[in-house]
């Protein structure tokens, strides 16, 4: 690809790197325990390519992860509904059990990105890489979901609420490659609300929520967790408790639920100031308690 800046041409070009594409998870992980060496593992693309390209990151290896079946697939296991981390968004769309029991991931599919980007982009893919403005990591949050990672010691699990540590940082190791993620199903009276603020469709958020609650006459066990706000994804737990154990005509808890938005950090970016953003989650806020 020719970039035209300042009137001068220059090339985007990855820097050299060695290829594998291991056919097993086993020789996936075999790779990536190998010591010495800037081991990357390859899931869609749709975010590593770009970051490839302009150089942002130069690994020695990069593993591609597309021919192992064994990280594909939507299944379902008693009250969960277990997700390989290889599948991509499109199948999610489509998926039987996706639609029956995890309708908030249903709801938010068609905010991500574009079609071109679903065909291929992966829920492991967008988990490992935890950007910060991406819908999957607080959809999972606000699932209470389950990340499930892979070594050559064998297999750990970490809750969602303690897989994201950062900007773009994760609880996942360097020799770890994430396997899949277990999403619990909804039951009885369950609600979810999803709702994002973007300058296009398909962009990333400036601002976006994502809601669940058990139960709502009157609110309990509510998670509310915003995304694009700031370097990770954030459950507002002190707006959660304002809210919980109230009515949704309360419009004092609801008054304290907004007030309490202060205590999370907000960001500012080239699209949006911080105090804009955090308008802007007060927006949501009042838009998805409306919707649940």
């Amino acid at each position: 690809m020719i970039v035209t800046a300042g009137g001068k041409g220059f090339r985007m070009k990855a820097p050299d790197f060695d290829y594998a594409c291991p056919k097993t998870l086993r020789e996936a992980l075999a790779l990536l325990d190998e010591n010495g060496r800037d081991v990357m593992p390859l899931a869609g693309g749709q975010s590593l390519m770009p970051v490839l390209n302009f150089r942002l990151a130069a690994p020695d290896l990069l593993v591609d992860l597309n021919a192992i079946s064994e990280l594909t697939g939507i299944t379902d296991q008693n009250d969960q509904i277990v997700i390989g981390a290889m599948t991509r968004y499109a199948d999610l769309e489509t998926s039987e059990p996706v639609t029956r029991h995890l309708p908030l991931l249903k709801q938010a599919l068609p905010f991500i990105a574009h079609p071109a980007i679903r065909n291929r982009g992966t829920i492991g893919g967008s988990v490992a890489l935890a950007d910060p403005a991406a819908e999957m990591p607080a959809l999972l949050l606000a699932l209470d979901a389950t990340i499930i990672l892979a070594s050559t010691t064998g297999e750990r699990q970490v809750a969602a609420d303690n897989f994201f540590t950062g900007l773009y940082e994760t609880a996942r190791r360097p020799d770890e490659i994430v396997k899949a993620v277990s999403v619990p199903k909804a039951f009885g009276a369950r609600r979810f609300a999803f709702d994002e603020l973007t300058r296009r469709h398909g962009d990333y958020a400036m601002v976006g929520l994502a809601a669940t609650v058990r139960a709502t006459s009157p609110f309990q066990e509510l998670r509310l967790v915003f995304f694009g706000i700031a370097d990770r994804a954030l459950r507002s737990v002190d707006a959660e408790r304002a809210l919980n154990g109230r009515t949704c005509d309360d419009q004092q808890a609801m008054q304290r639920a907004t007030e309490a938005l202060a205590a999370l950090s907000f960001d500012s970016d080239v699209h949006s100031s911080s105090s804009t953003k955090r308008h802007l989650a007060a927006v949501l806020l009042k838009r998805v308690m409306r919707t649940l």
